[in-house]
């Protein structure tokens, strides 16, 4: 955990998306209170456990995780809005319709997705060079999901989310 969090304060990252799909309750739970201690000014939100959000700044879903609440995306989003209050509210998207459906749901901004393949999930919606086009339909924050590569520029989207690619230029990993 220290390493991401100096890397995430090195490059003034606006927040941290924790995402650990195999660790158990207790784990995700410690792992998420050590971010919060070492990176005390800088939000906290876990991906795809609503179980968790108490112990962070908000949460982000996939289009799956929210049929968890209710079988349409607007009920869901509604139920899940509810449930964090004030707290942030991220939901994934993977193409237009999909984004101009999230404009009018009480999130806080979209993910949208995947921007190259990658190694940490499967998927066969590569957007690639579409997904700036596409982010423009948003009238919410967009963050370019999937792939993201430091480097990456967007005219249409506010935020990289940058997983893998934290190890661009670190001399920890070279």
């Amino acid at each position: 955990m220290e390493w991401i969090a100096k890397r995430a304060k090195d490059l003034n990252a606006s927040l941290i998306q924790y995402r650990n799909k195999t660790g158990g309750f207790h784990e995700k739970r410690e792992d998420i209170l050590t971010l919060k201690s070492l990176c005390k000014d800088m939000p906290i939100i876990v991906n795809d456990d609503m179980g968790l959000a108490e112990y962070c700044e908000g949460v982000h879903l996939g289009q799956e995780d929210m049929l968890n609440f209710a079988k349409d995306i607007n009920t869901a989003a509604d139920i899940v809005r509810r449930a964090l209050g004030t707290k942030l509210f991220g939901l994934s998207t993977h193409n237009a319709e999909e984004i101009k459906a999230a404009n009018f749901l009480s999130v806080d901004y979209i993910g949208l997705g995947a921007y190259r393949k990658t190694d940490t999930k499967e998927t066969d919606n590569i957007l690639g060079d579409l997904l700036d086009t596409i982010a423009g339909f948003s009238k919410k924050p967009v963050a370019a999901i999937g792939g993201v590569k430091l480097s990456d520029e967007f005219k249409n989207v506010t935020y990289l989310a940058v997983g893998s690619g934290l190890y661009e230029n670190n001399d920890i990993f070279h």
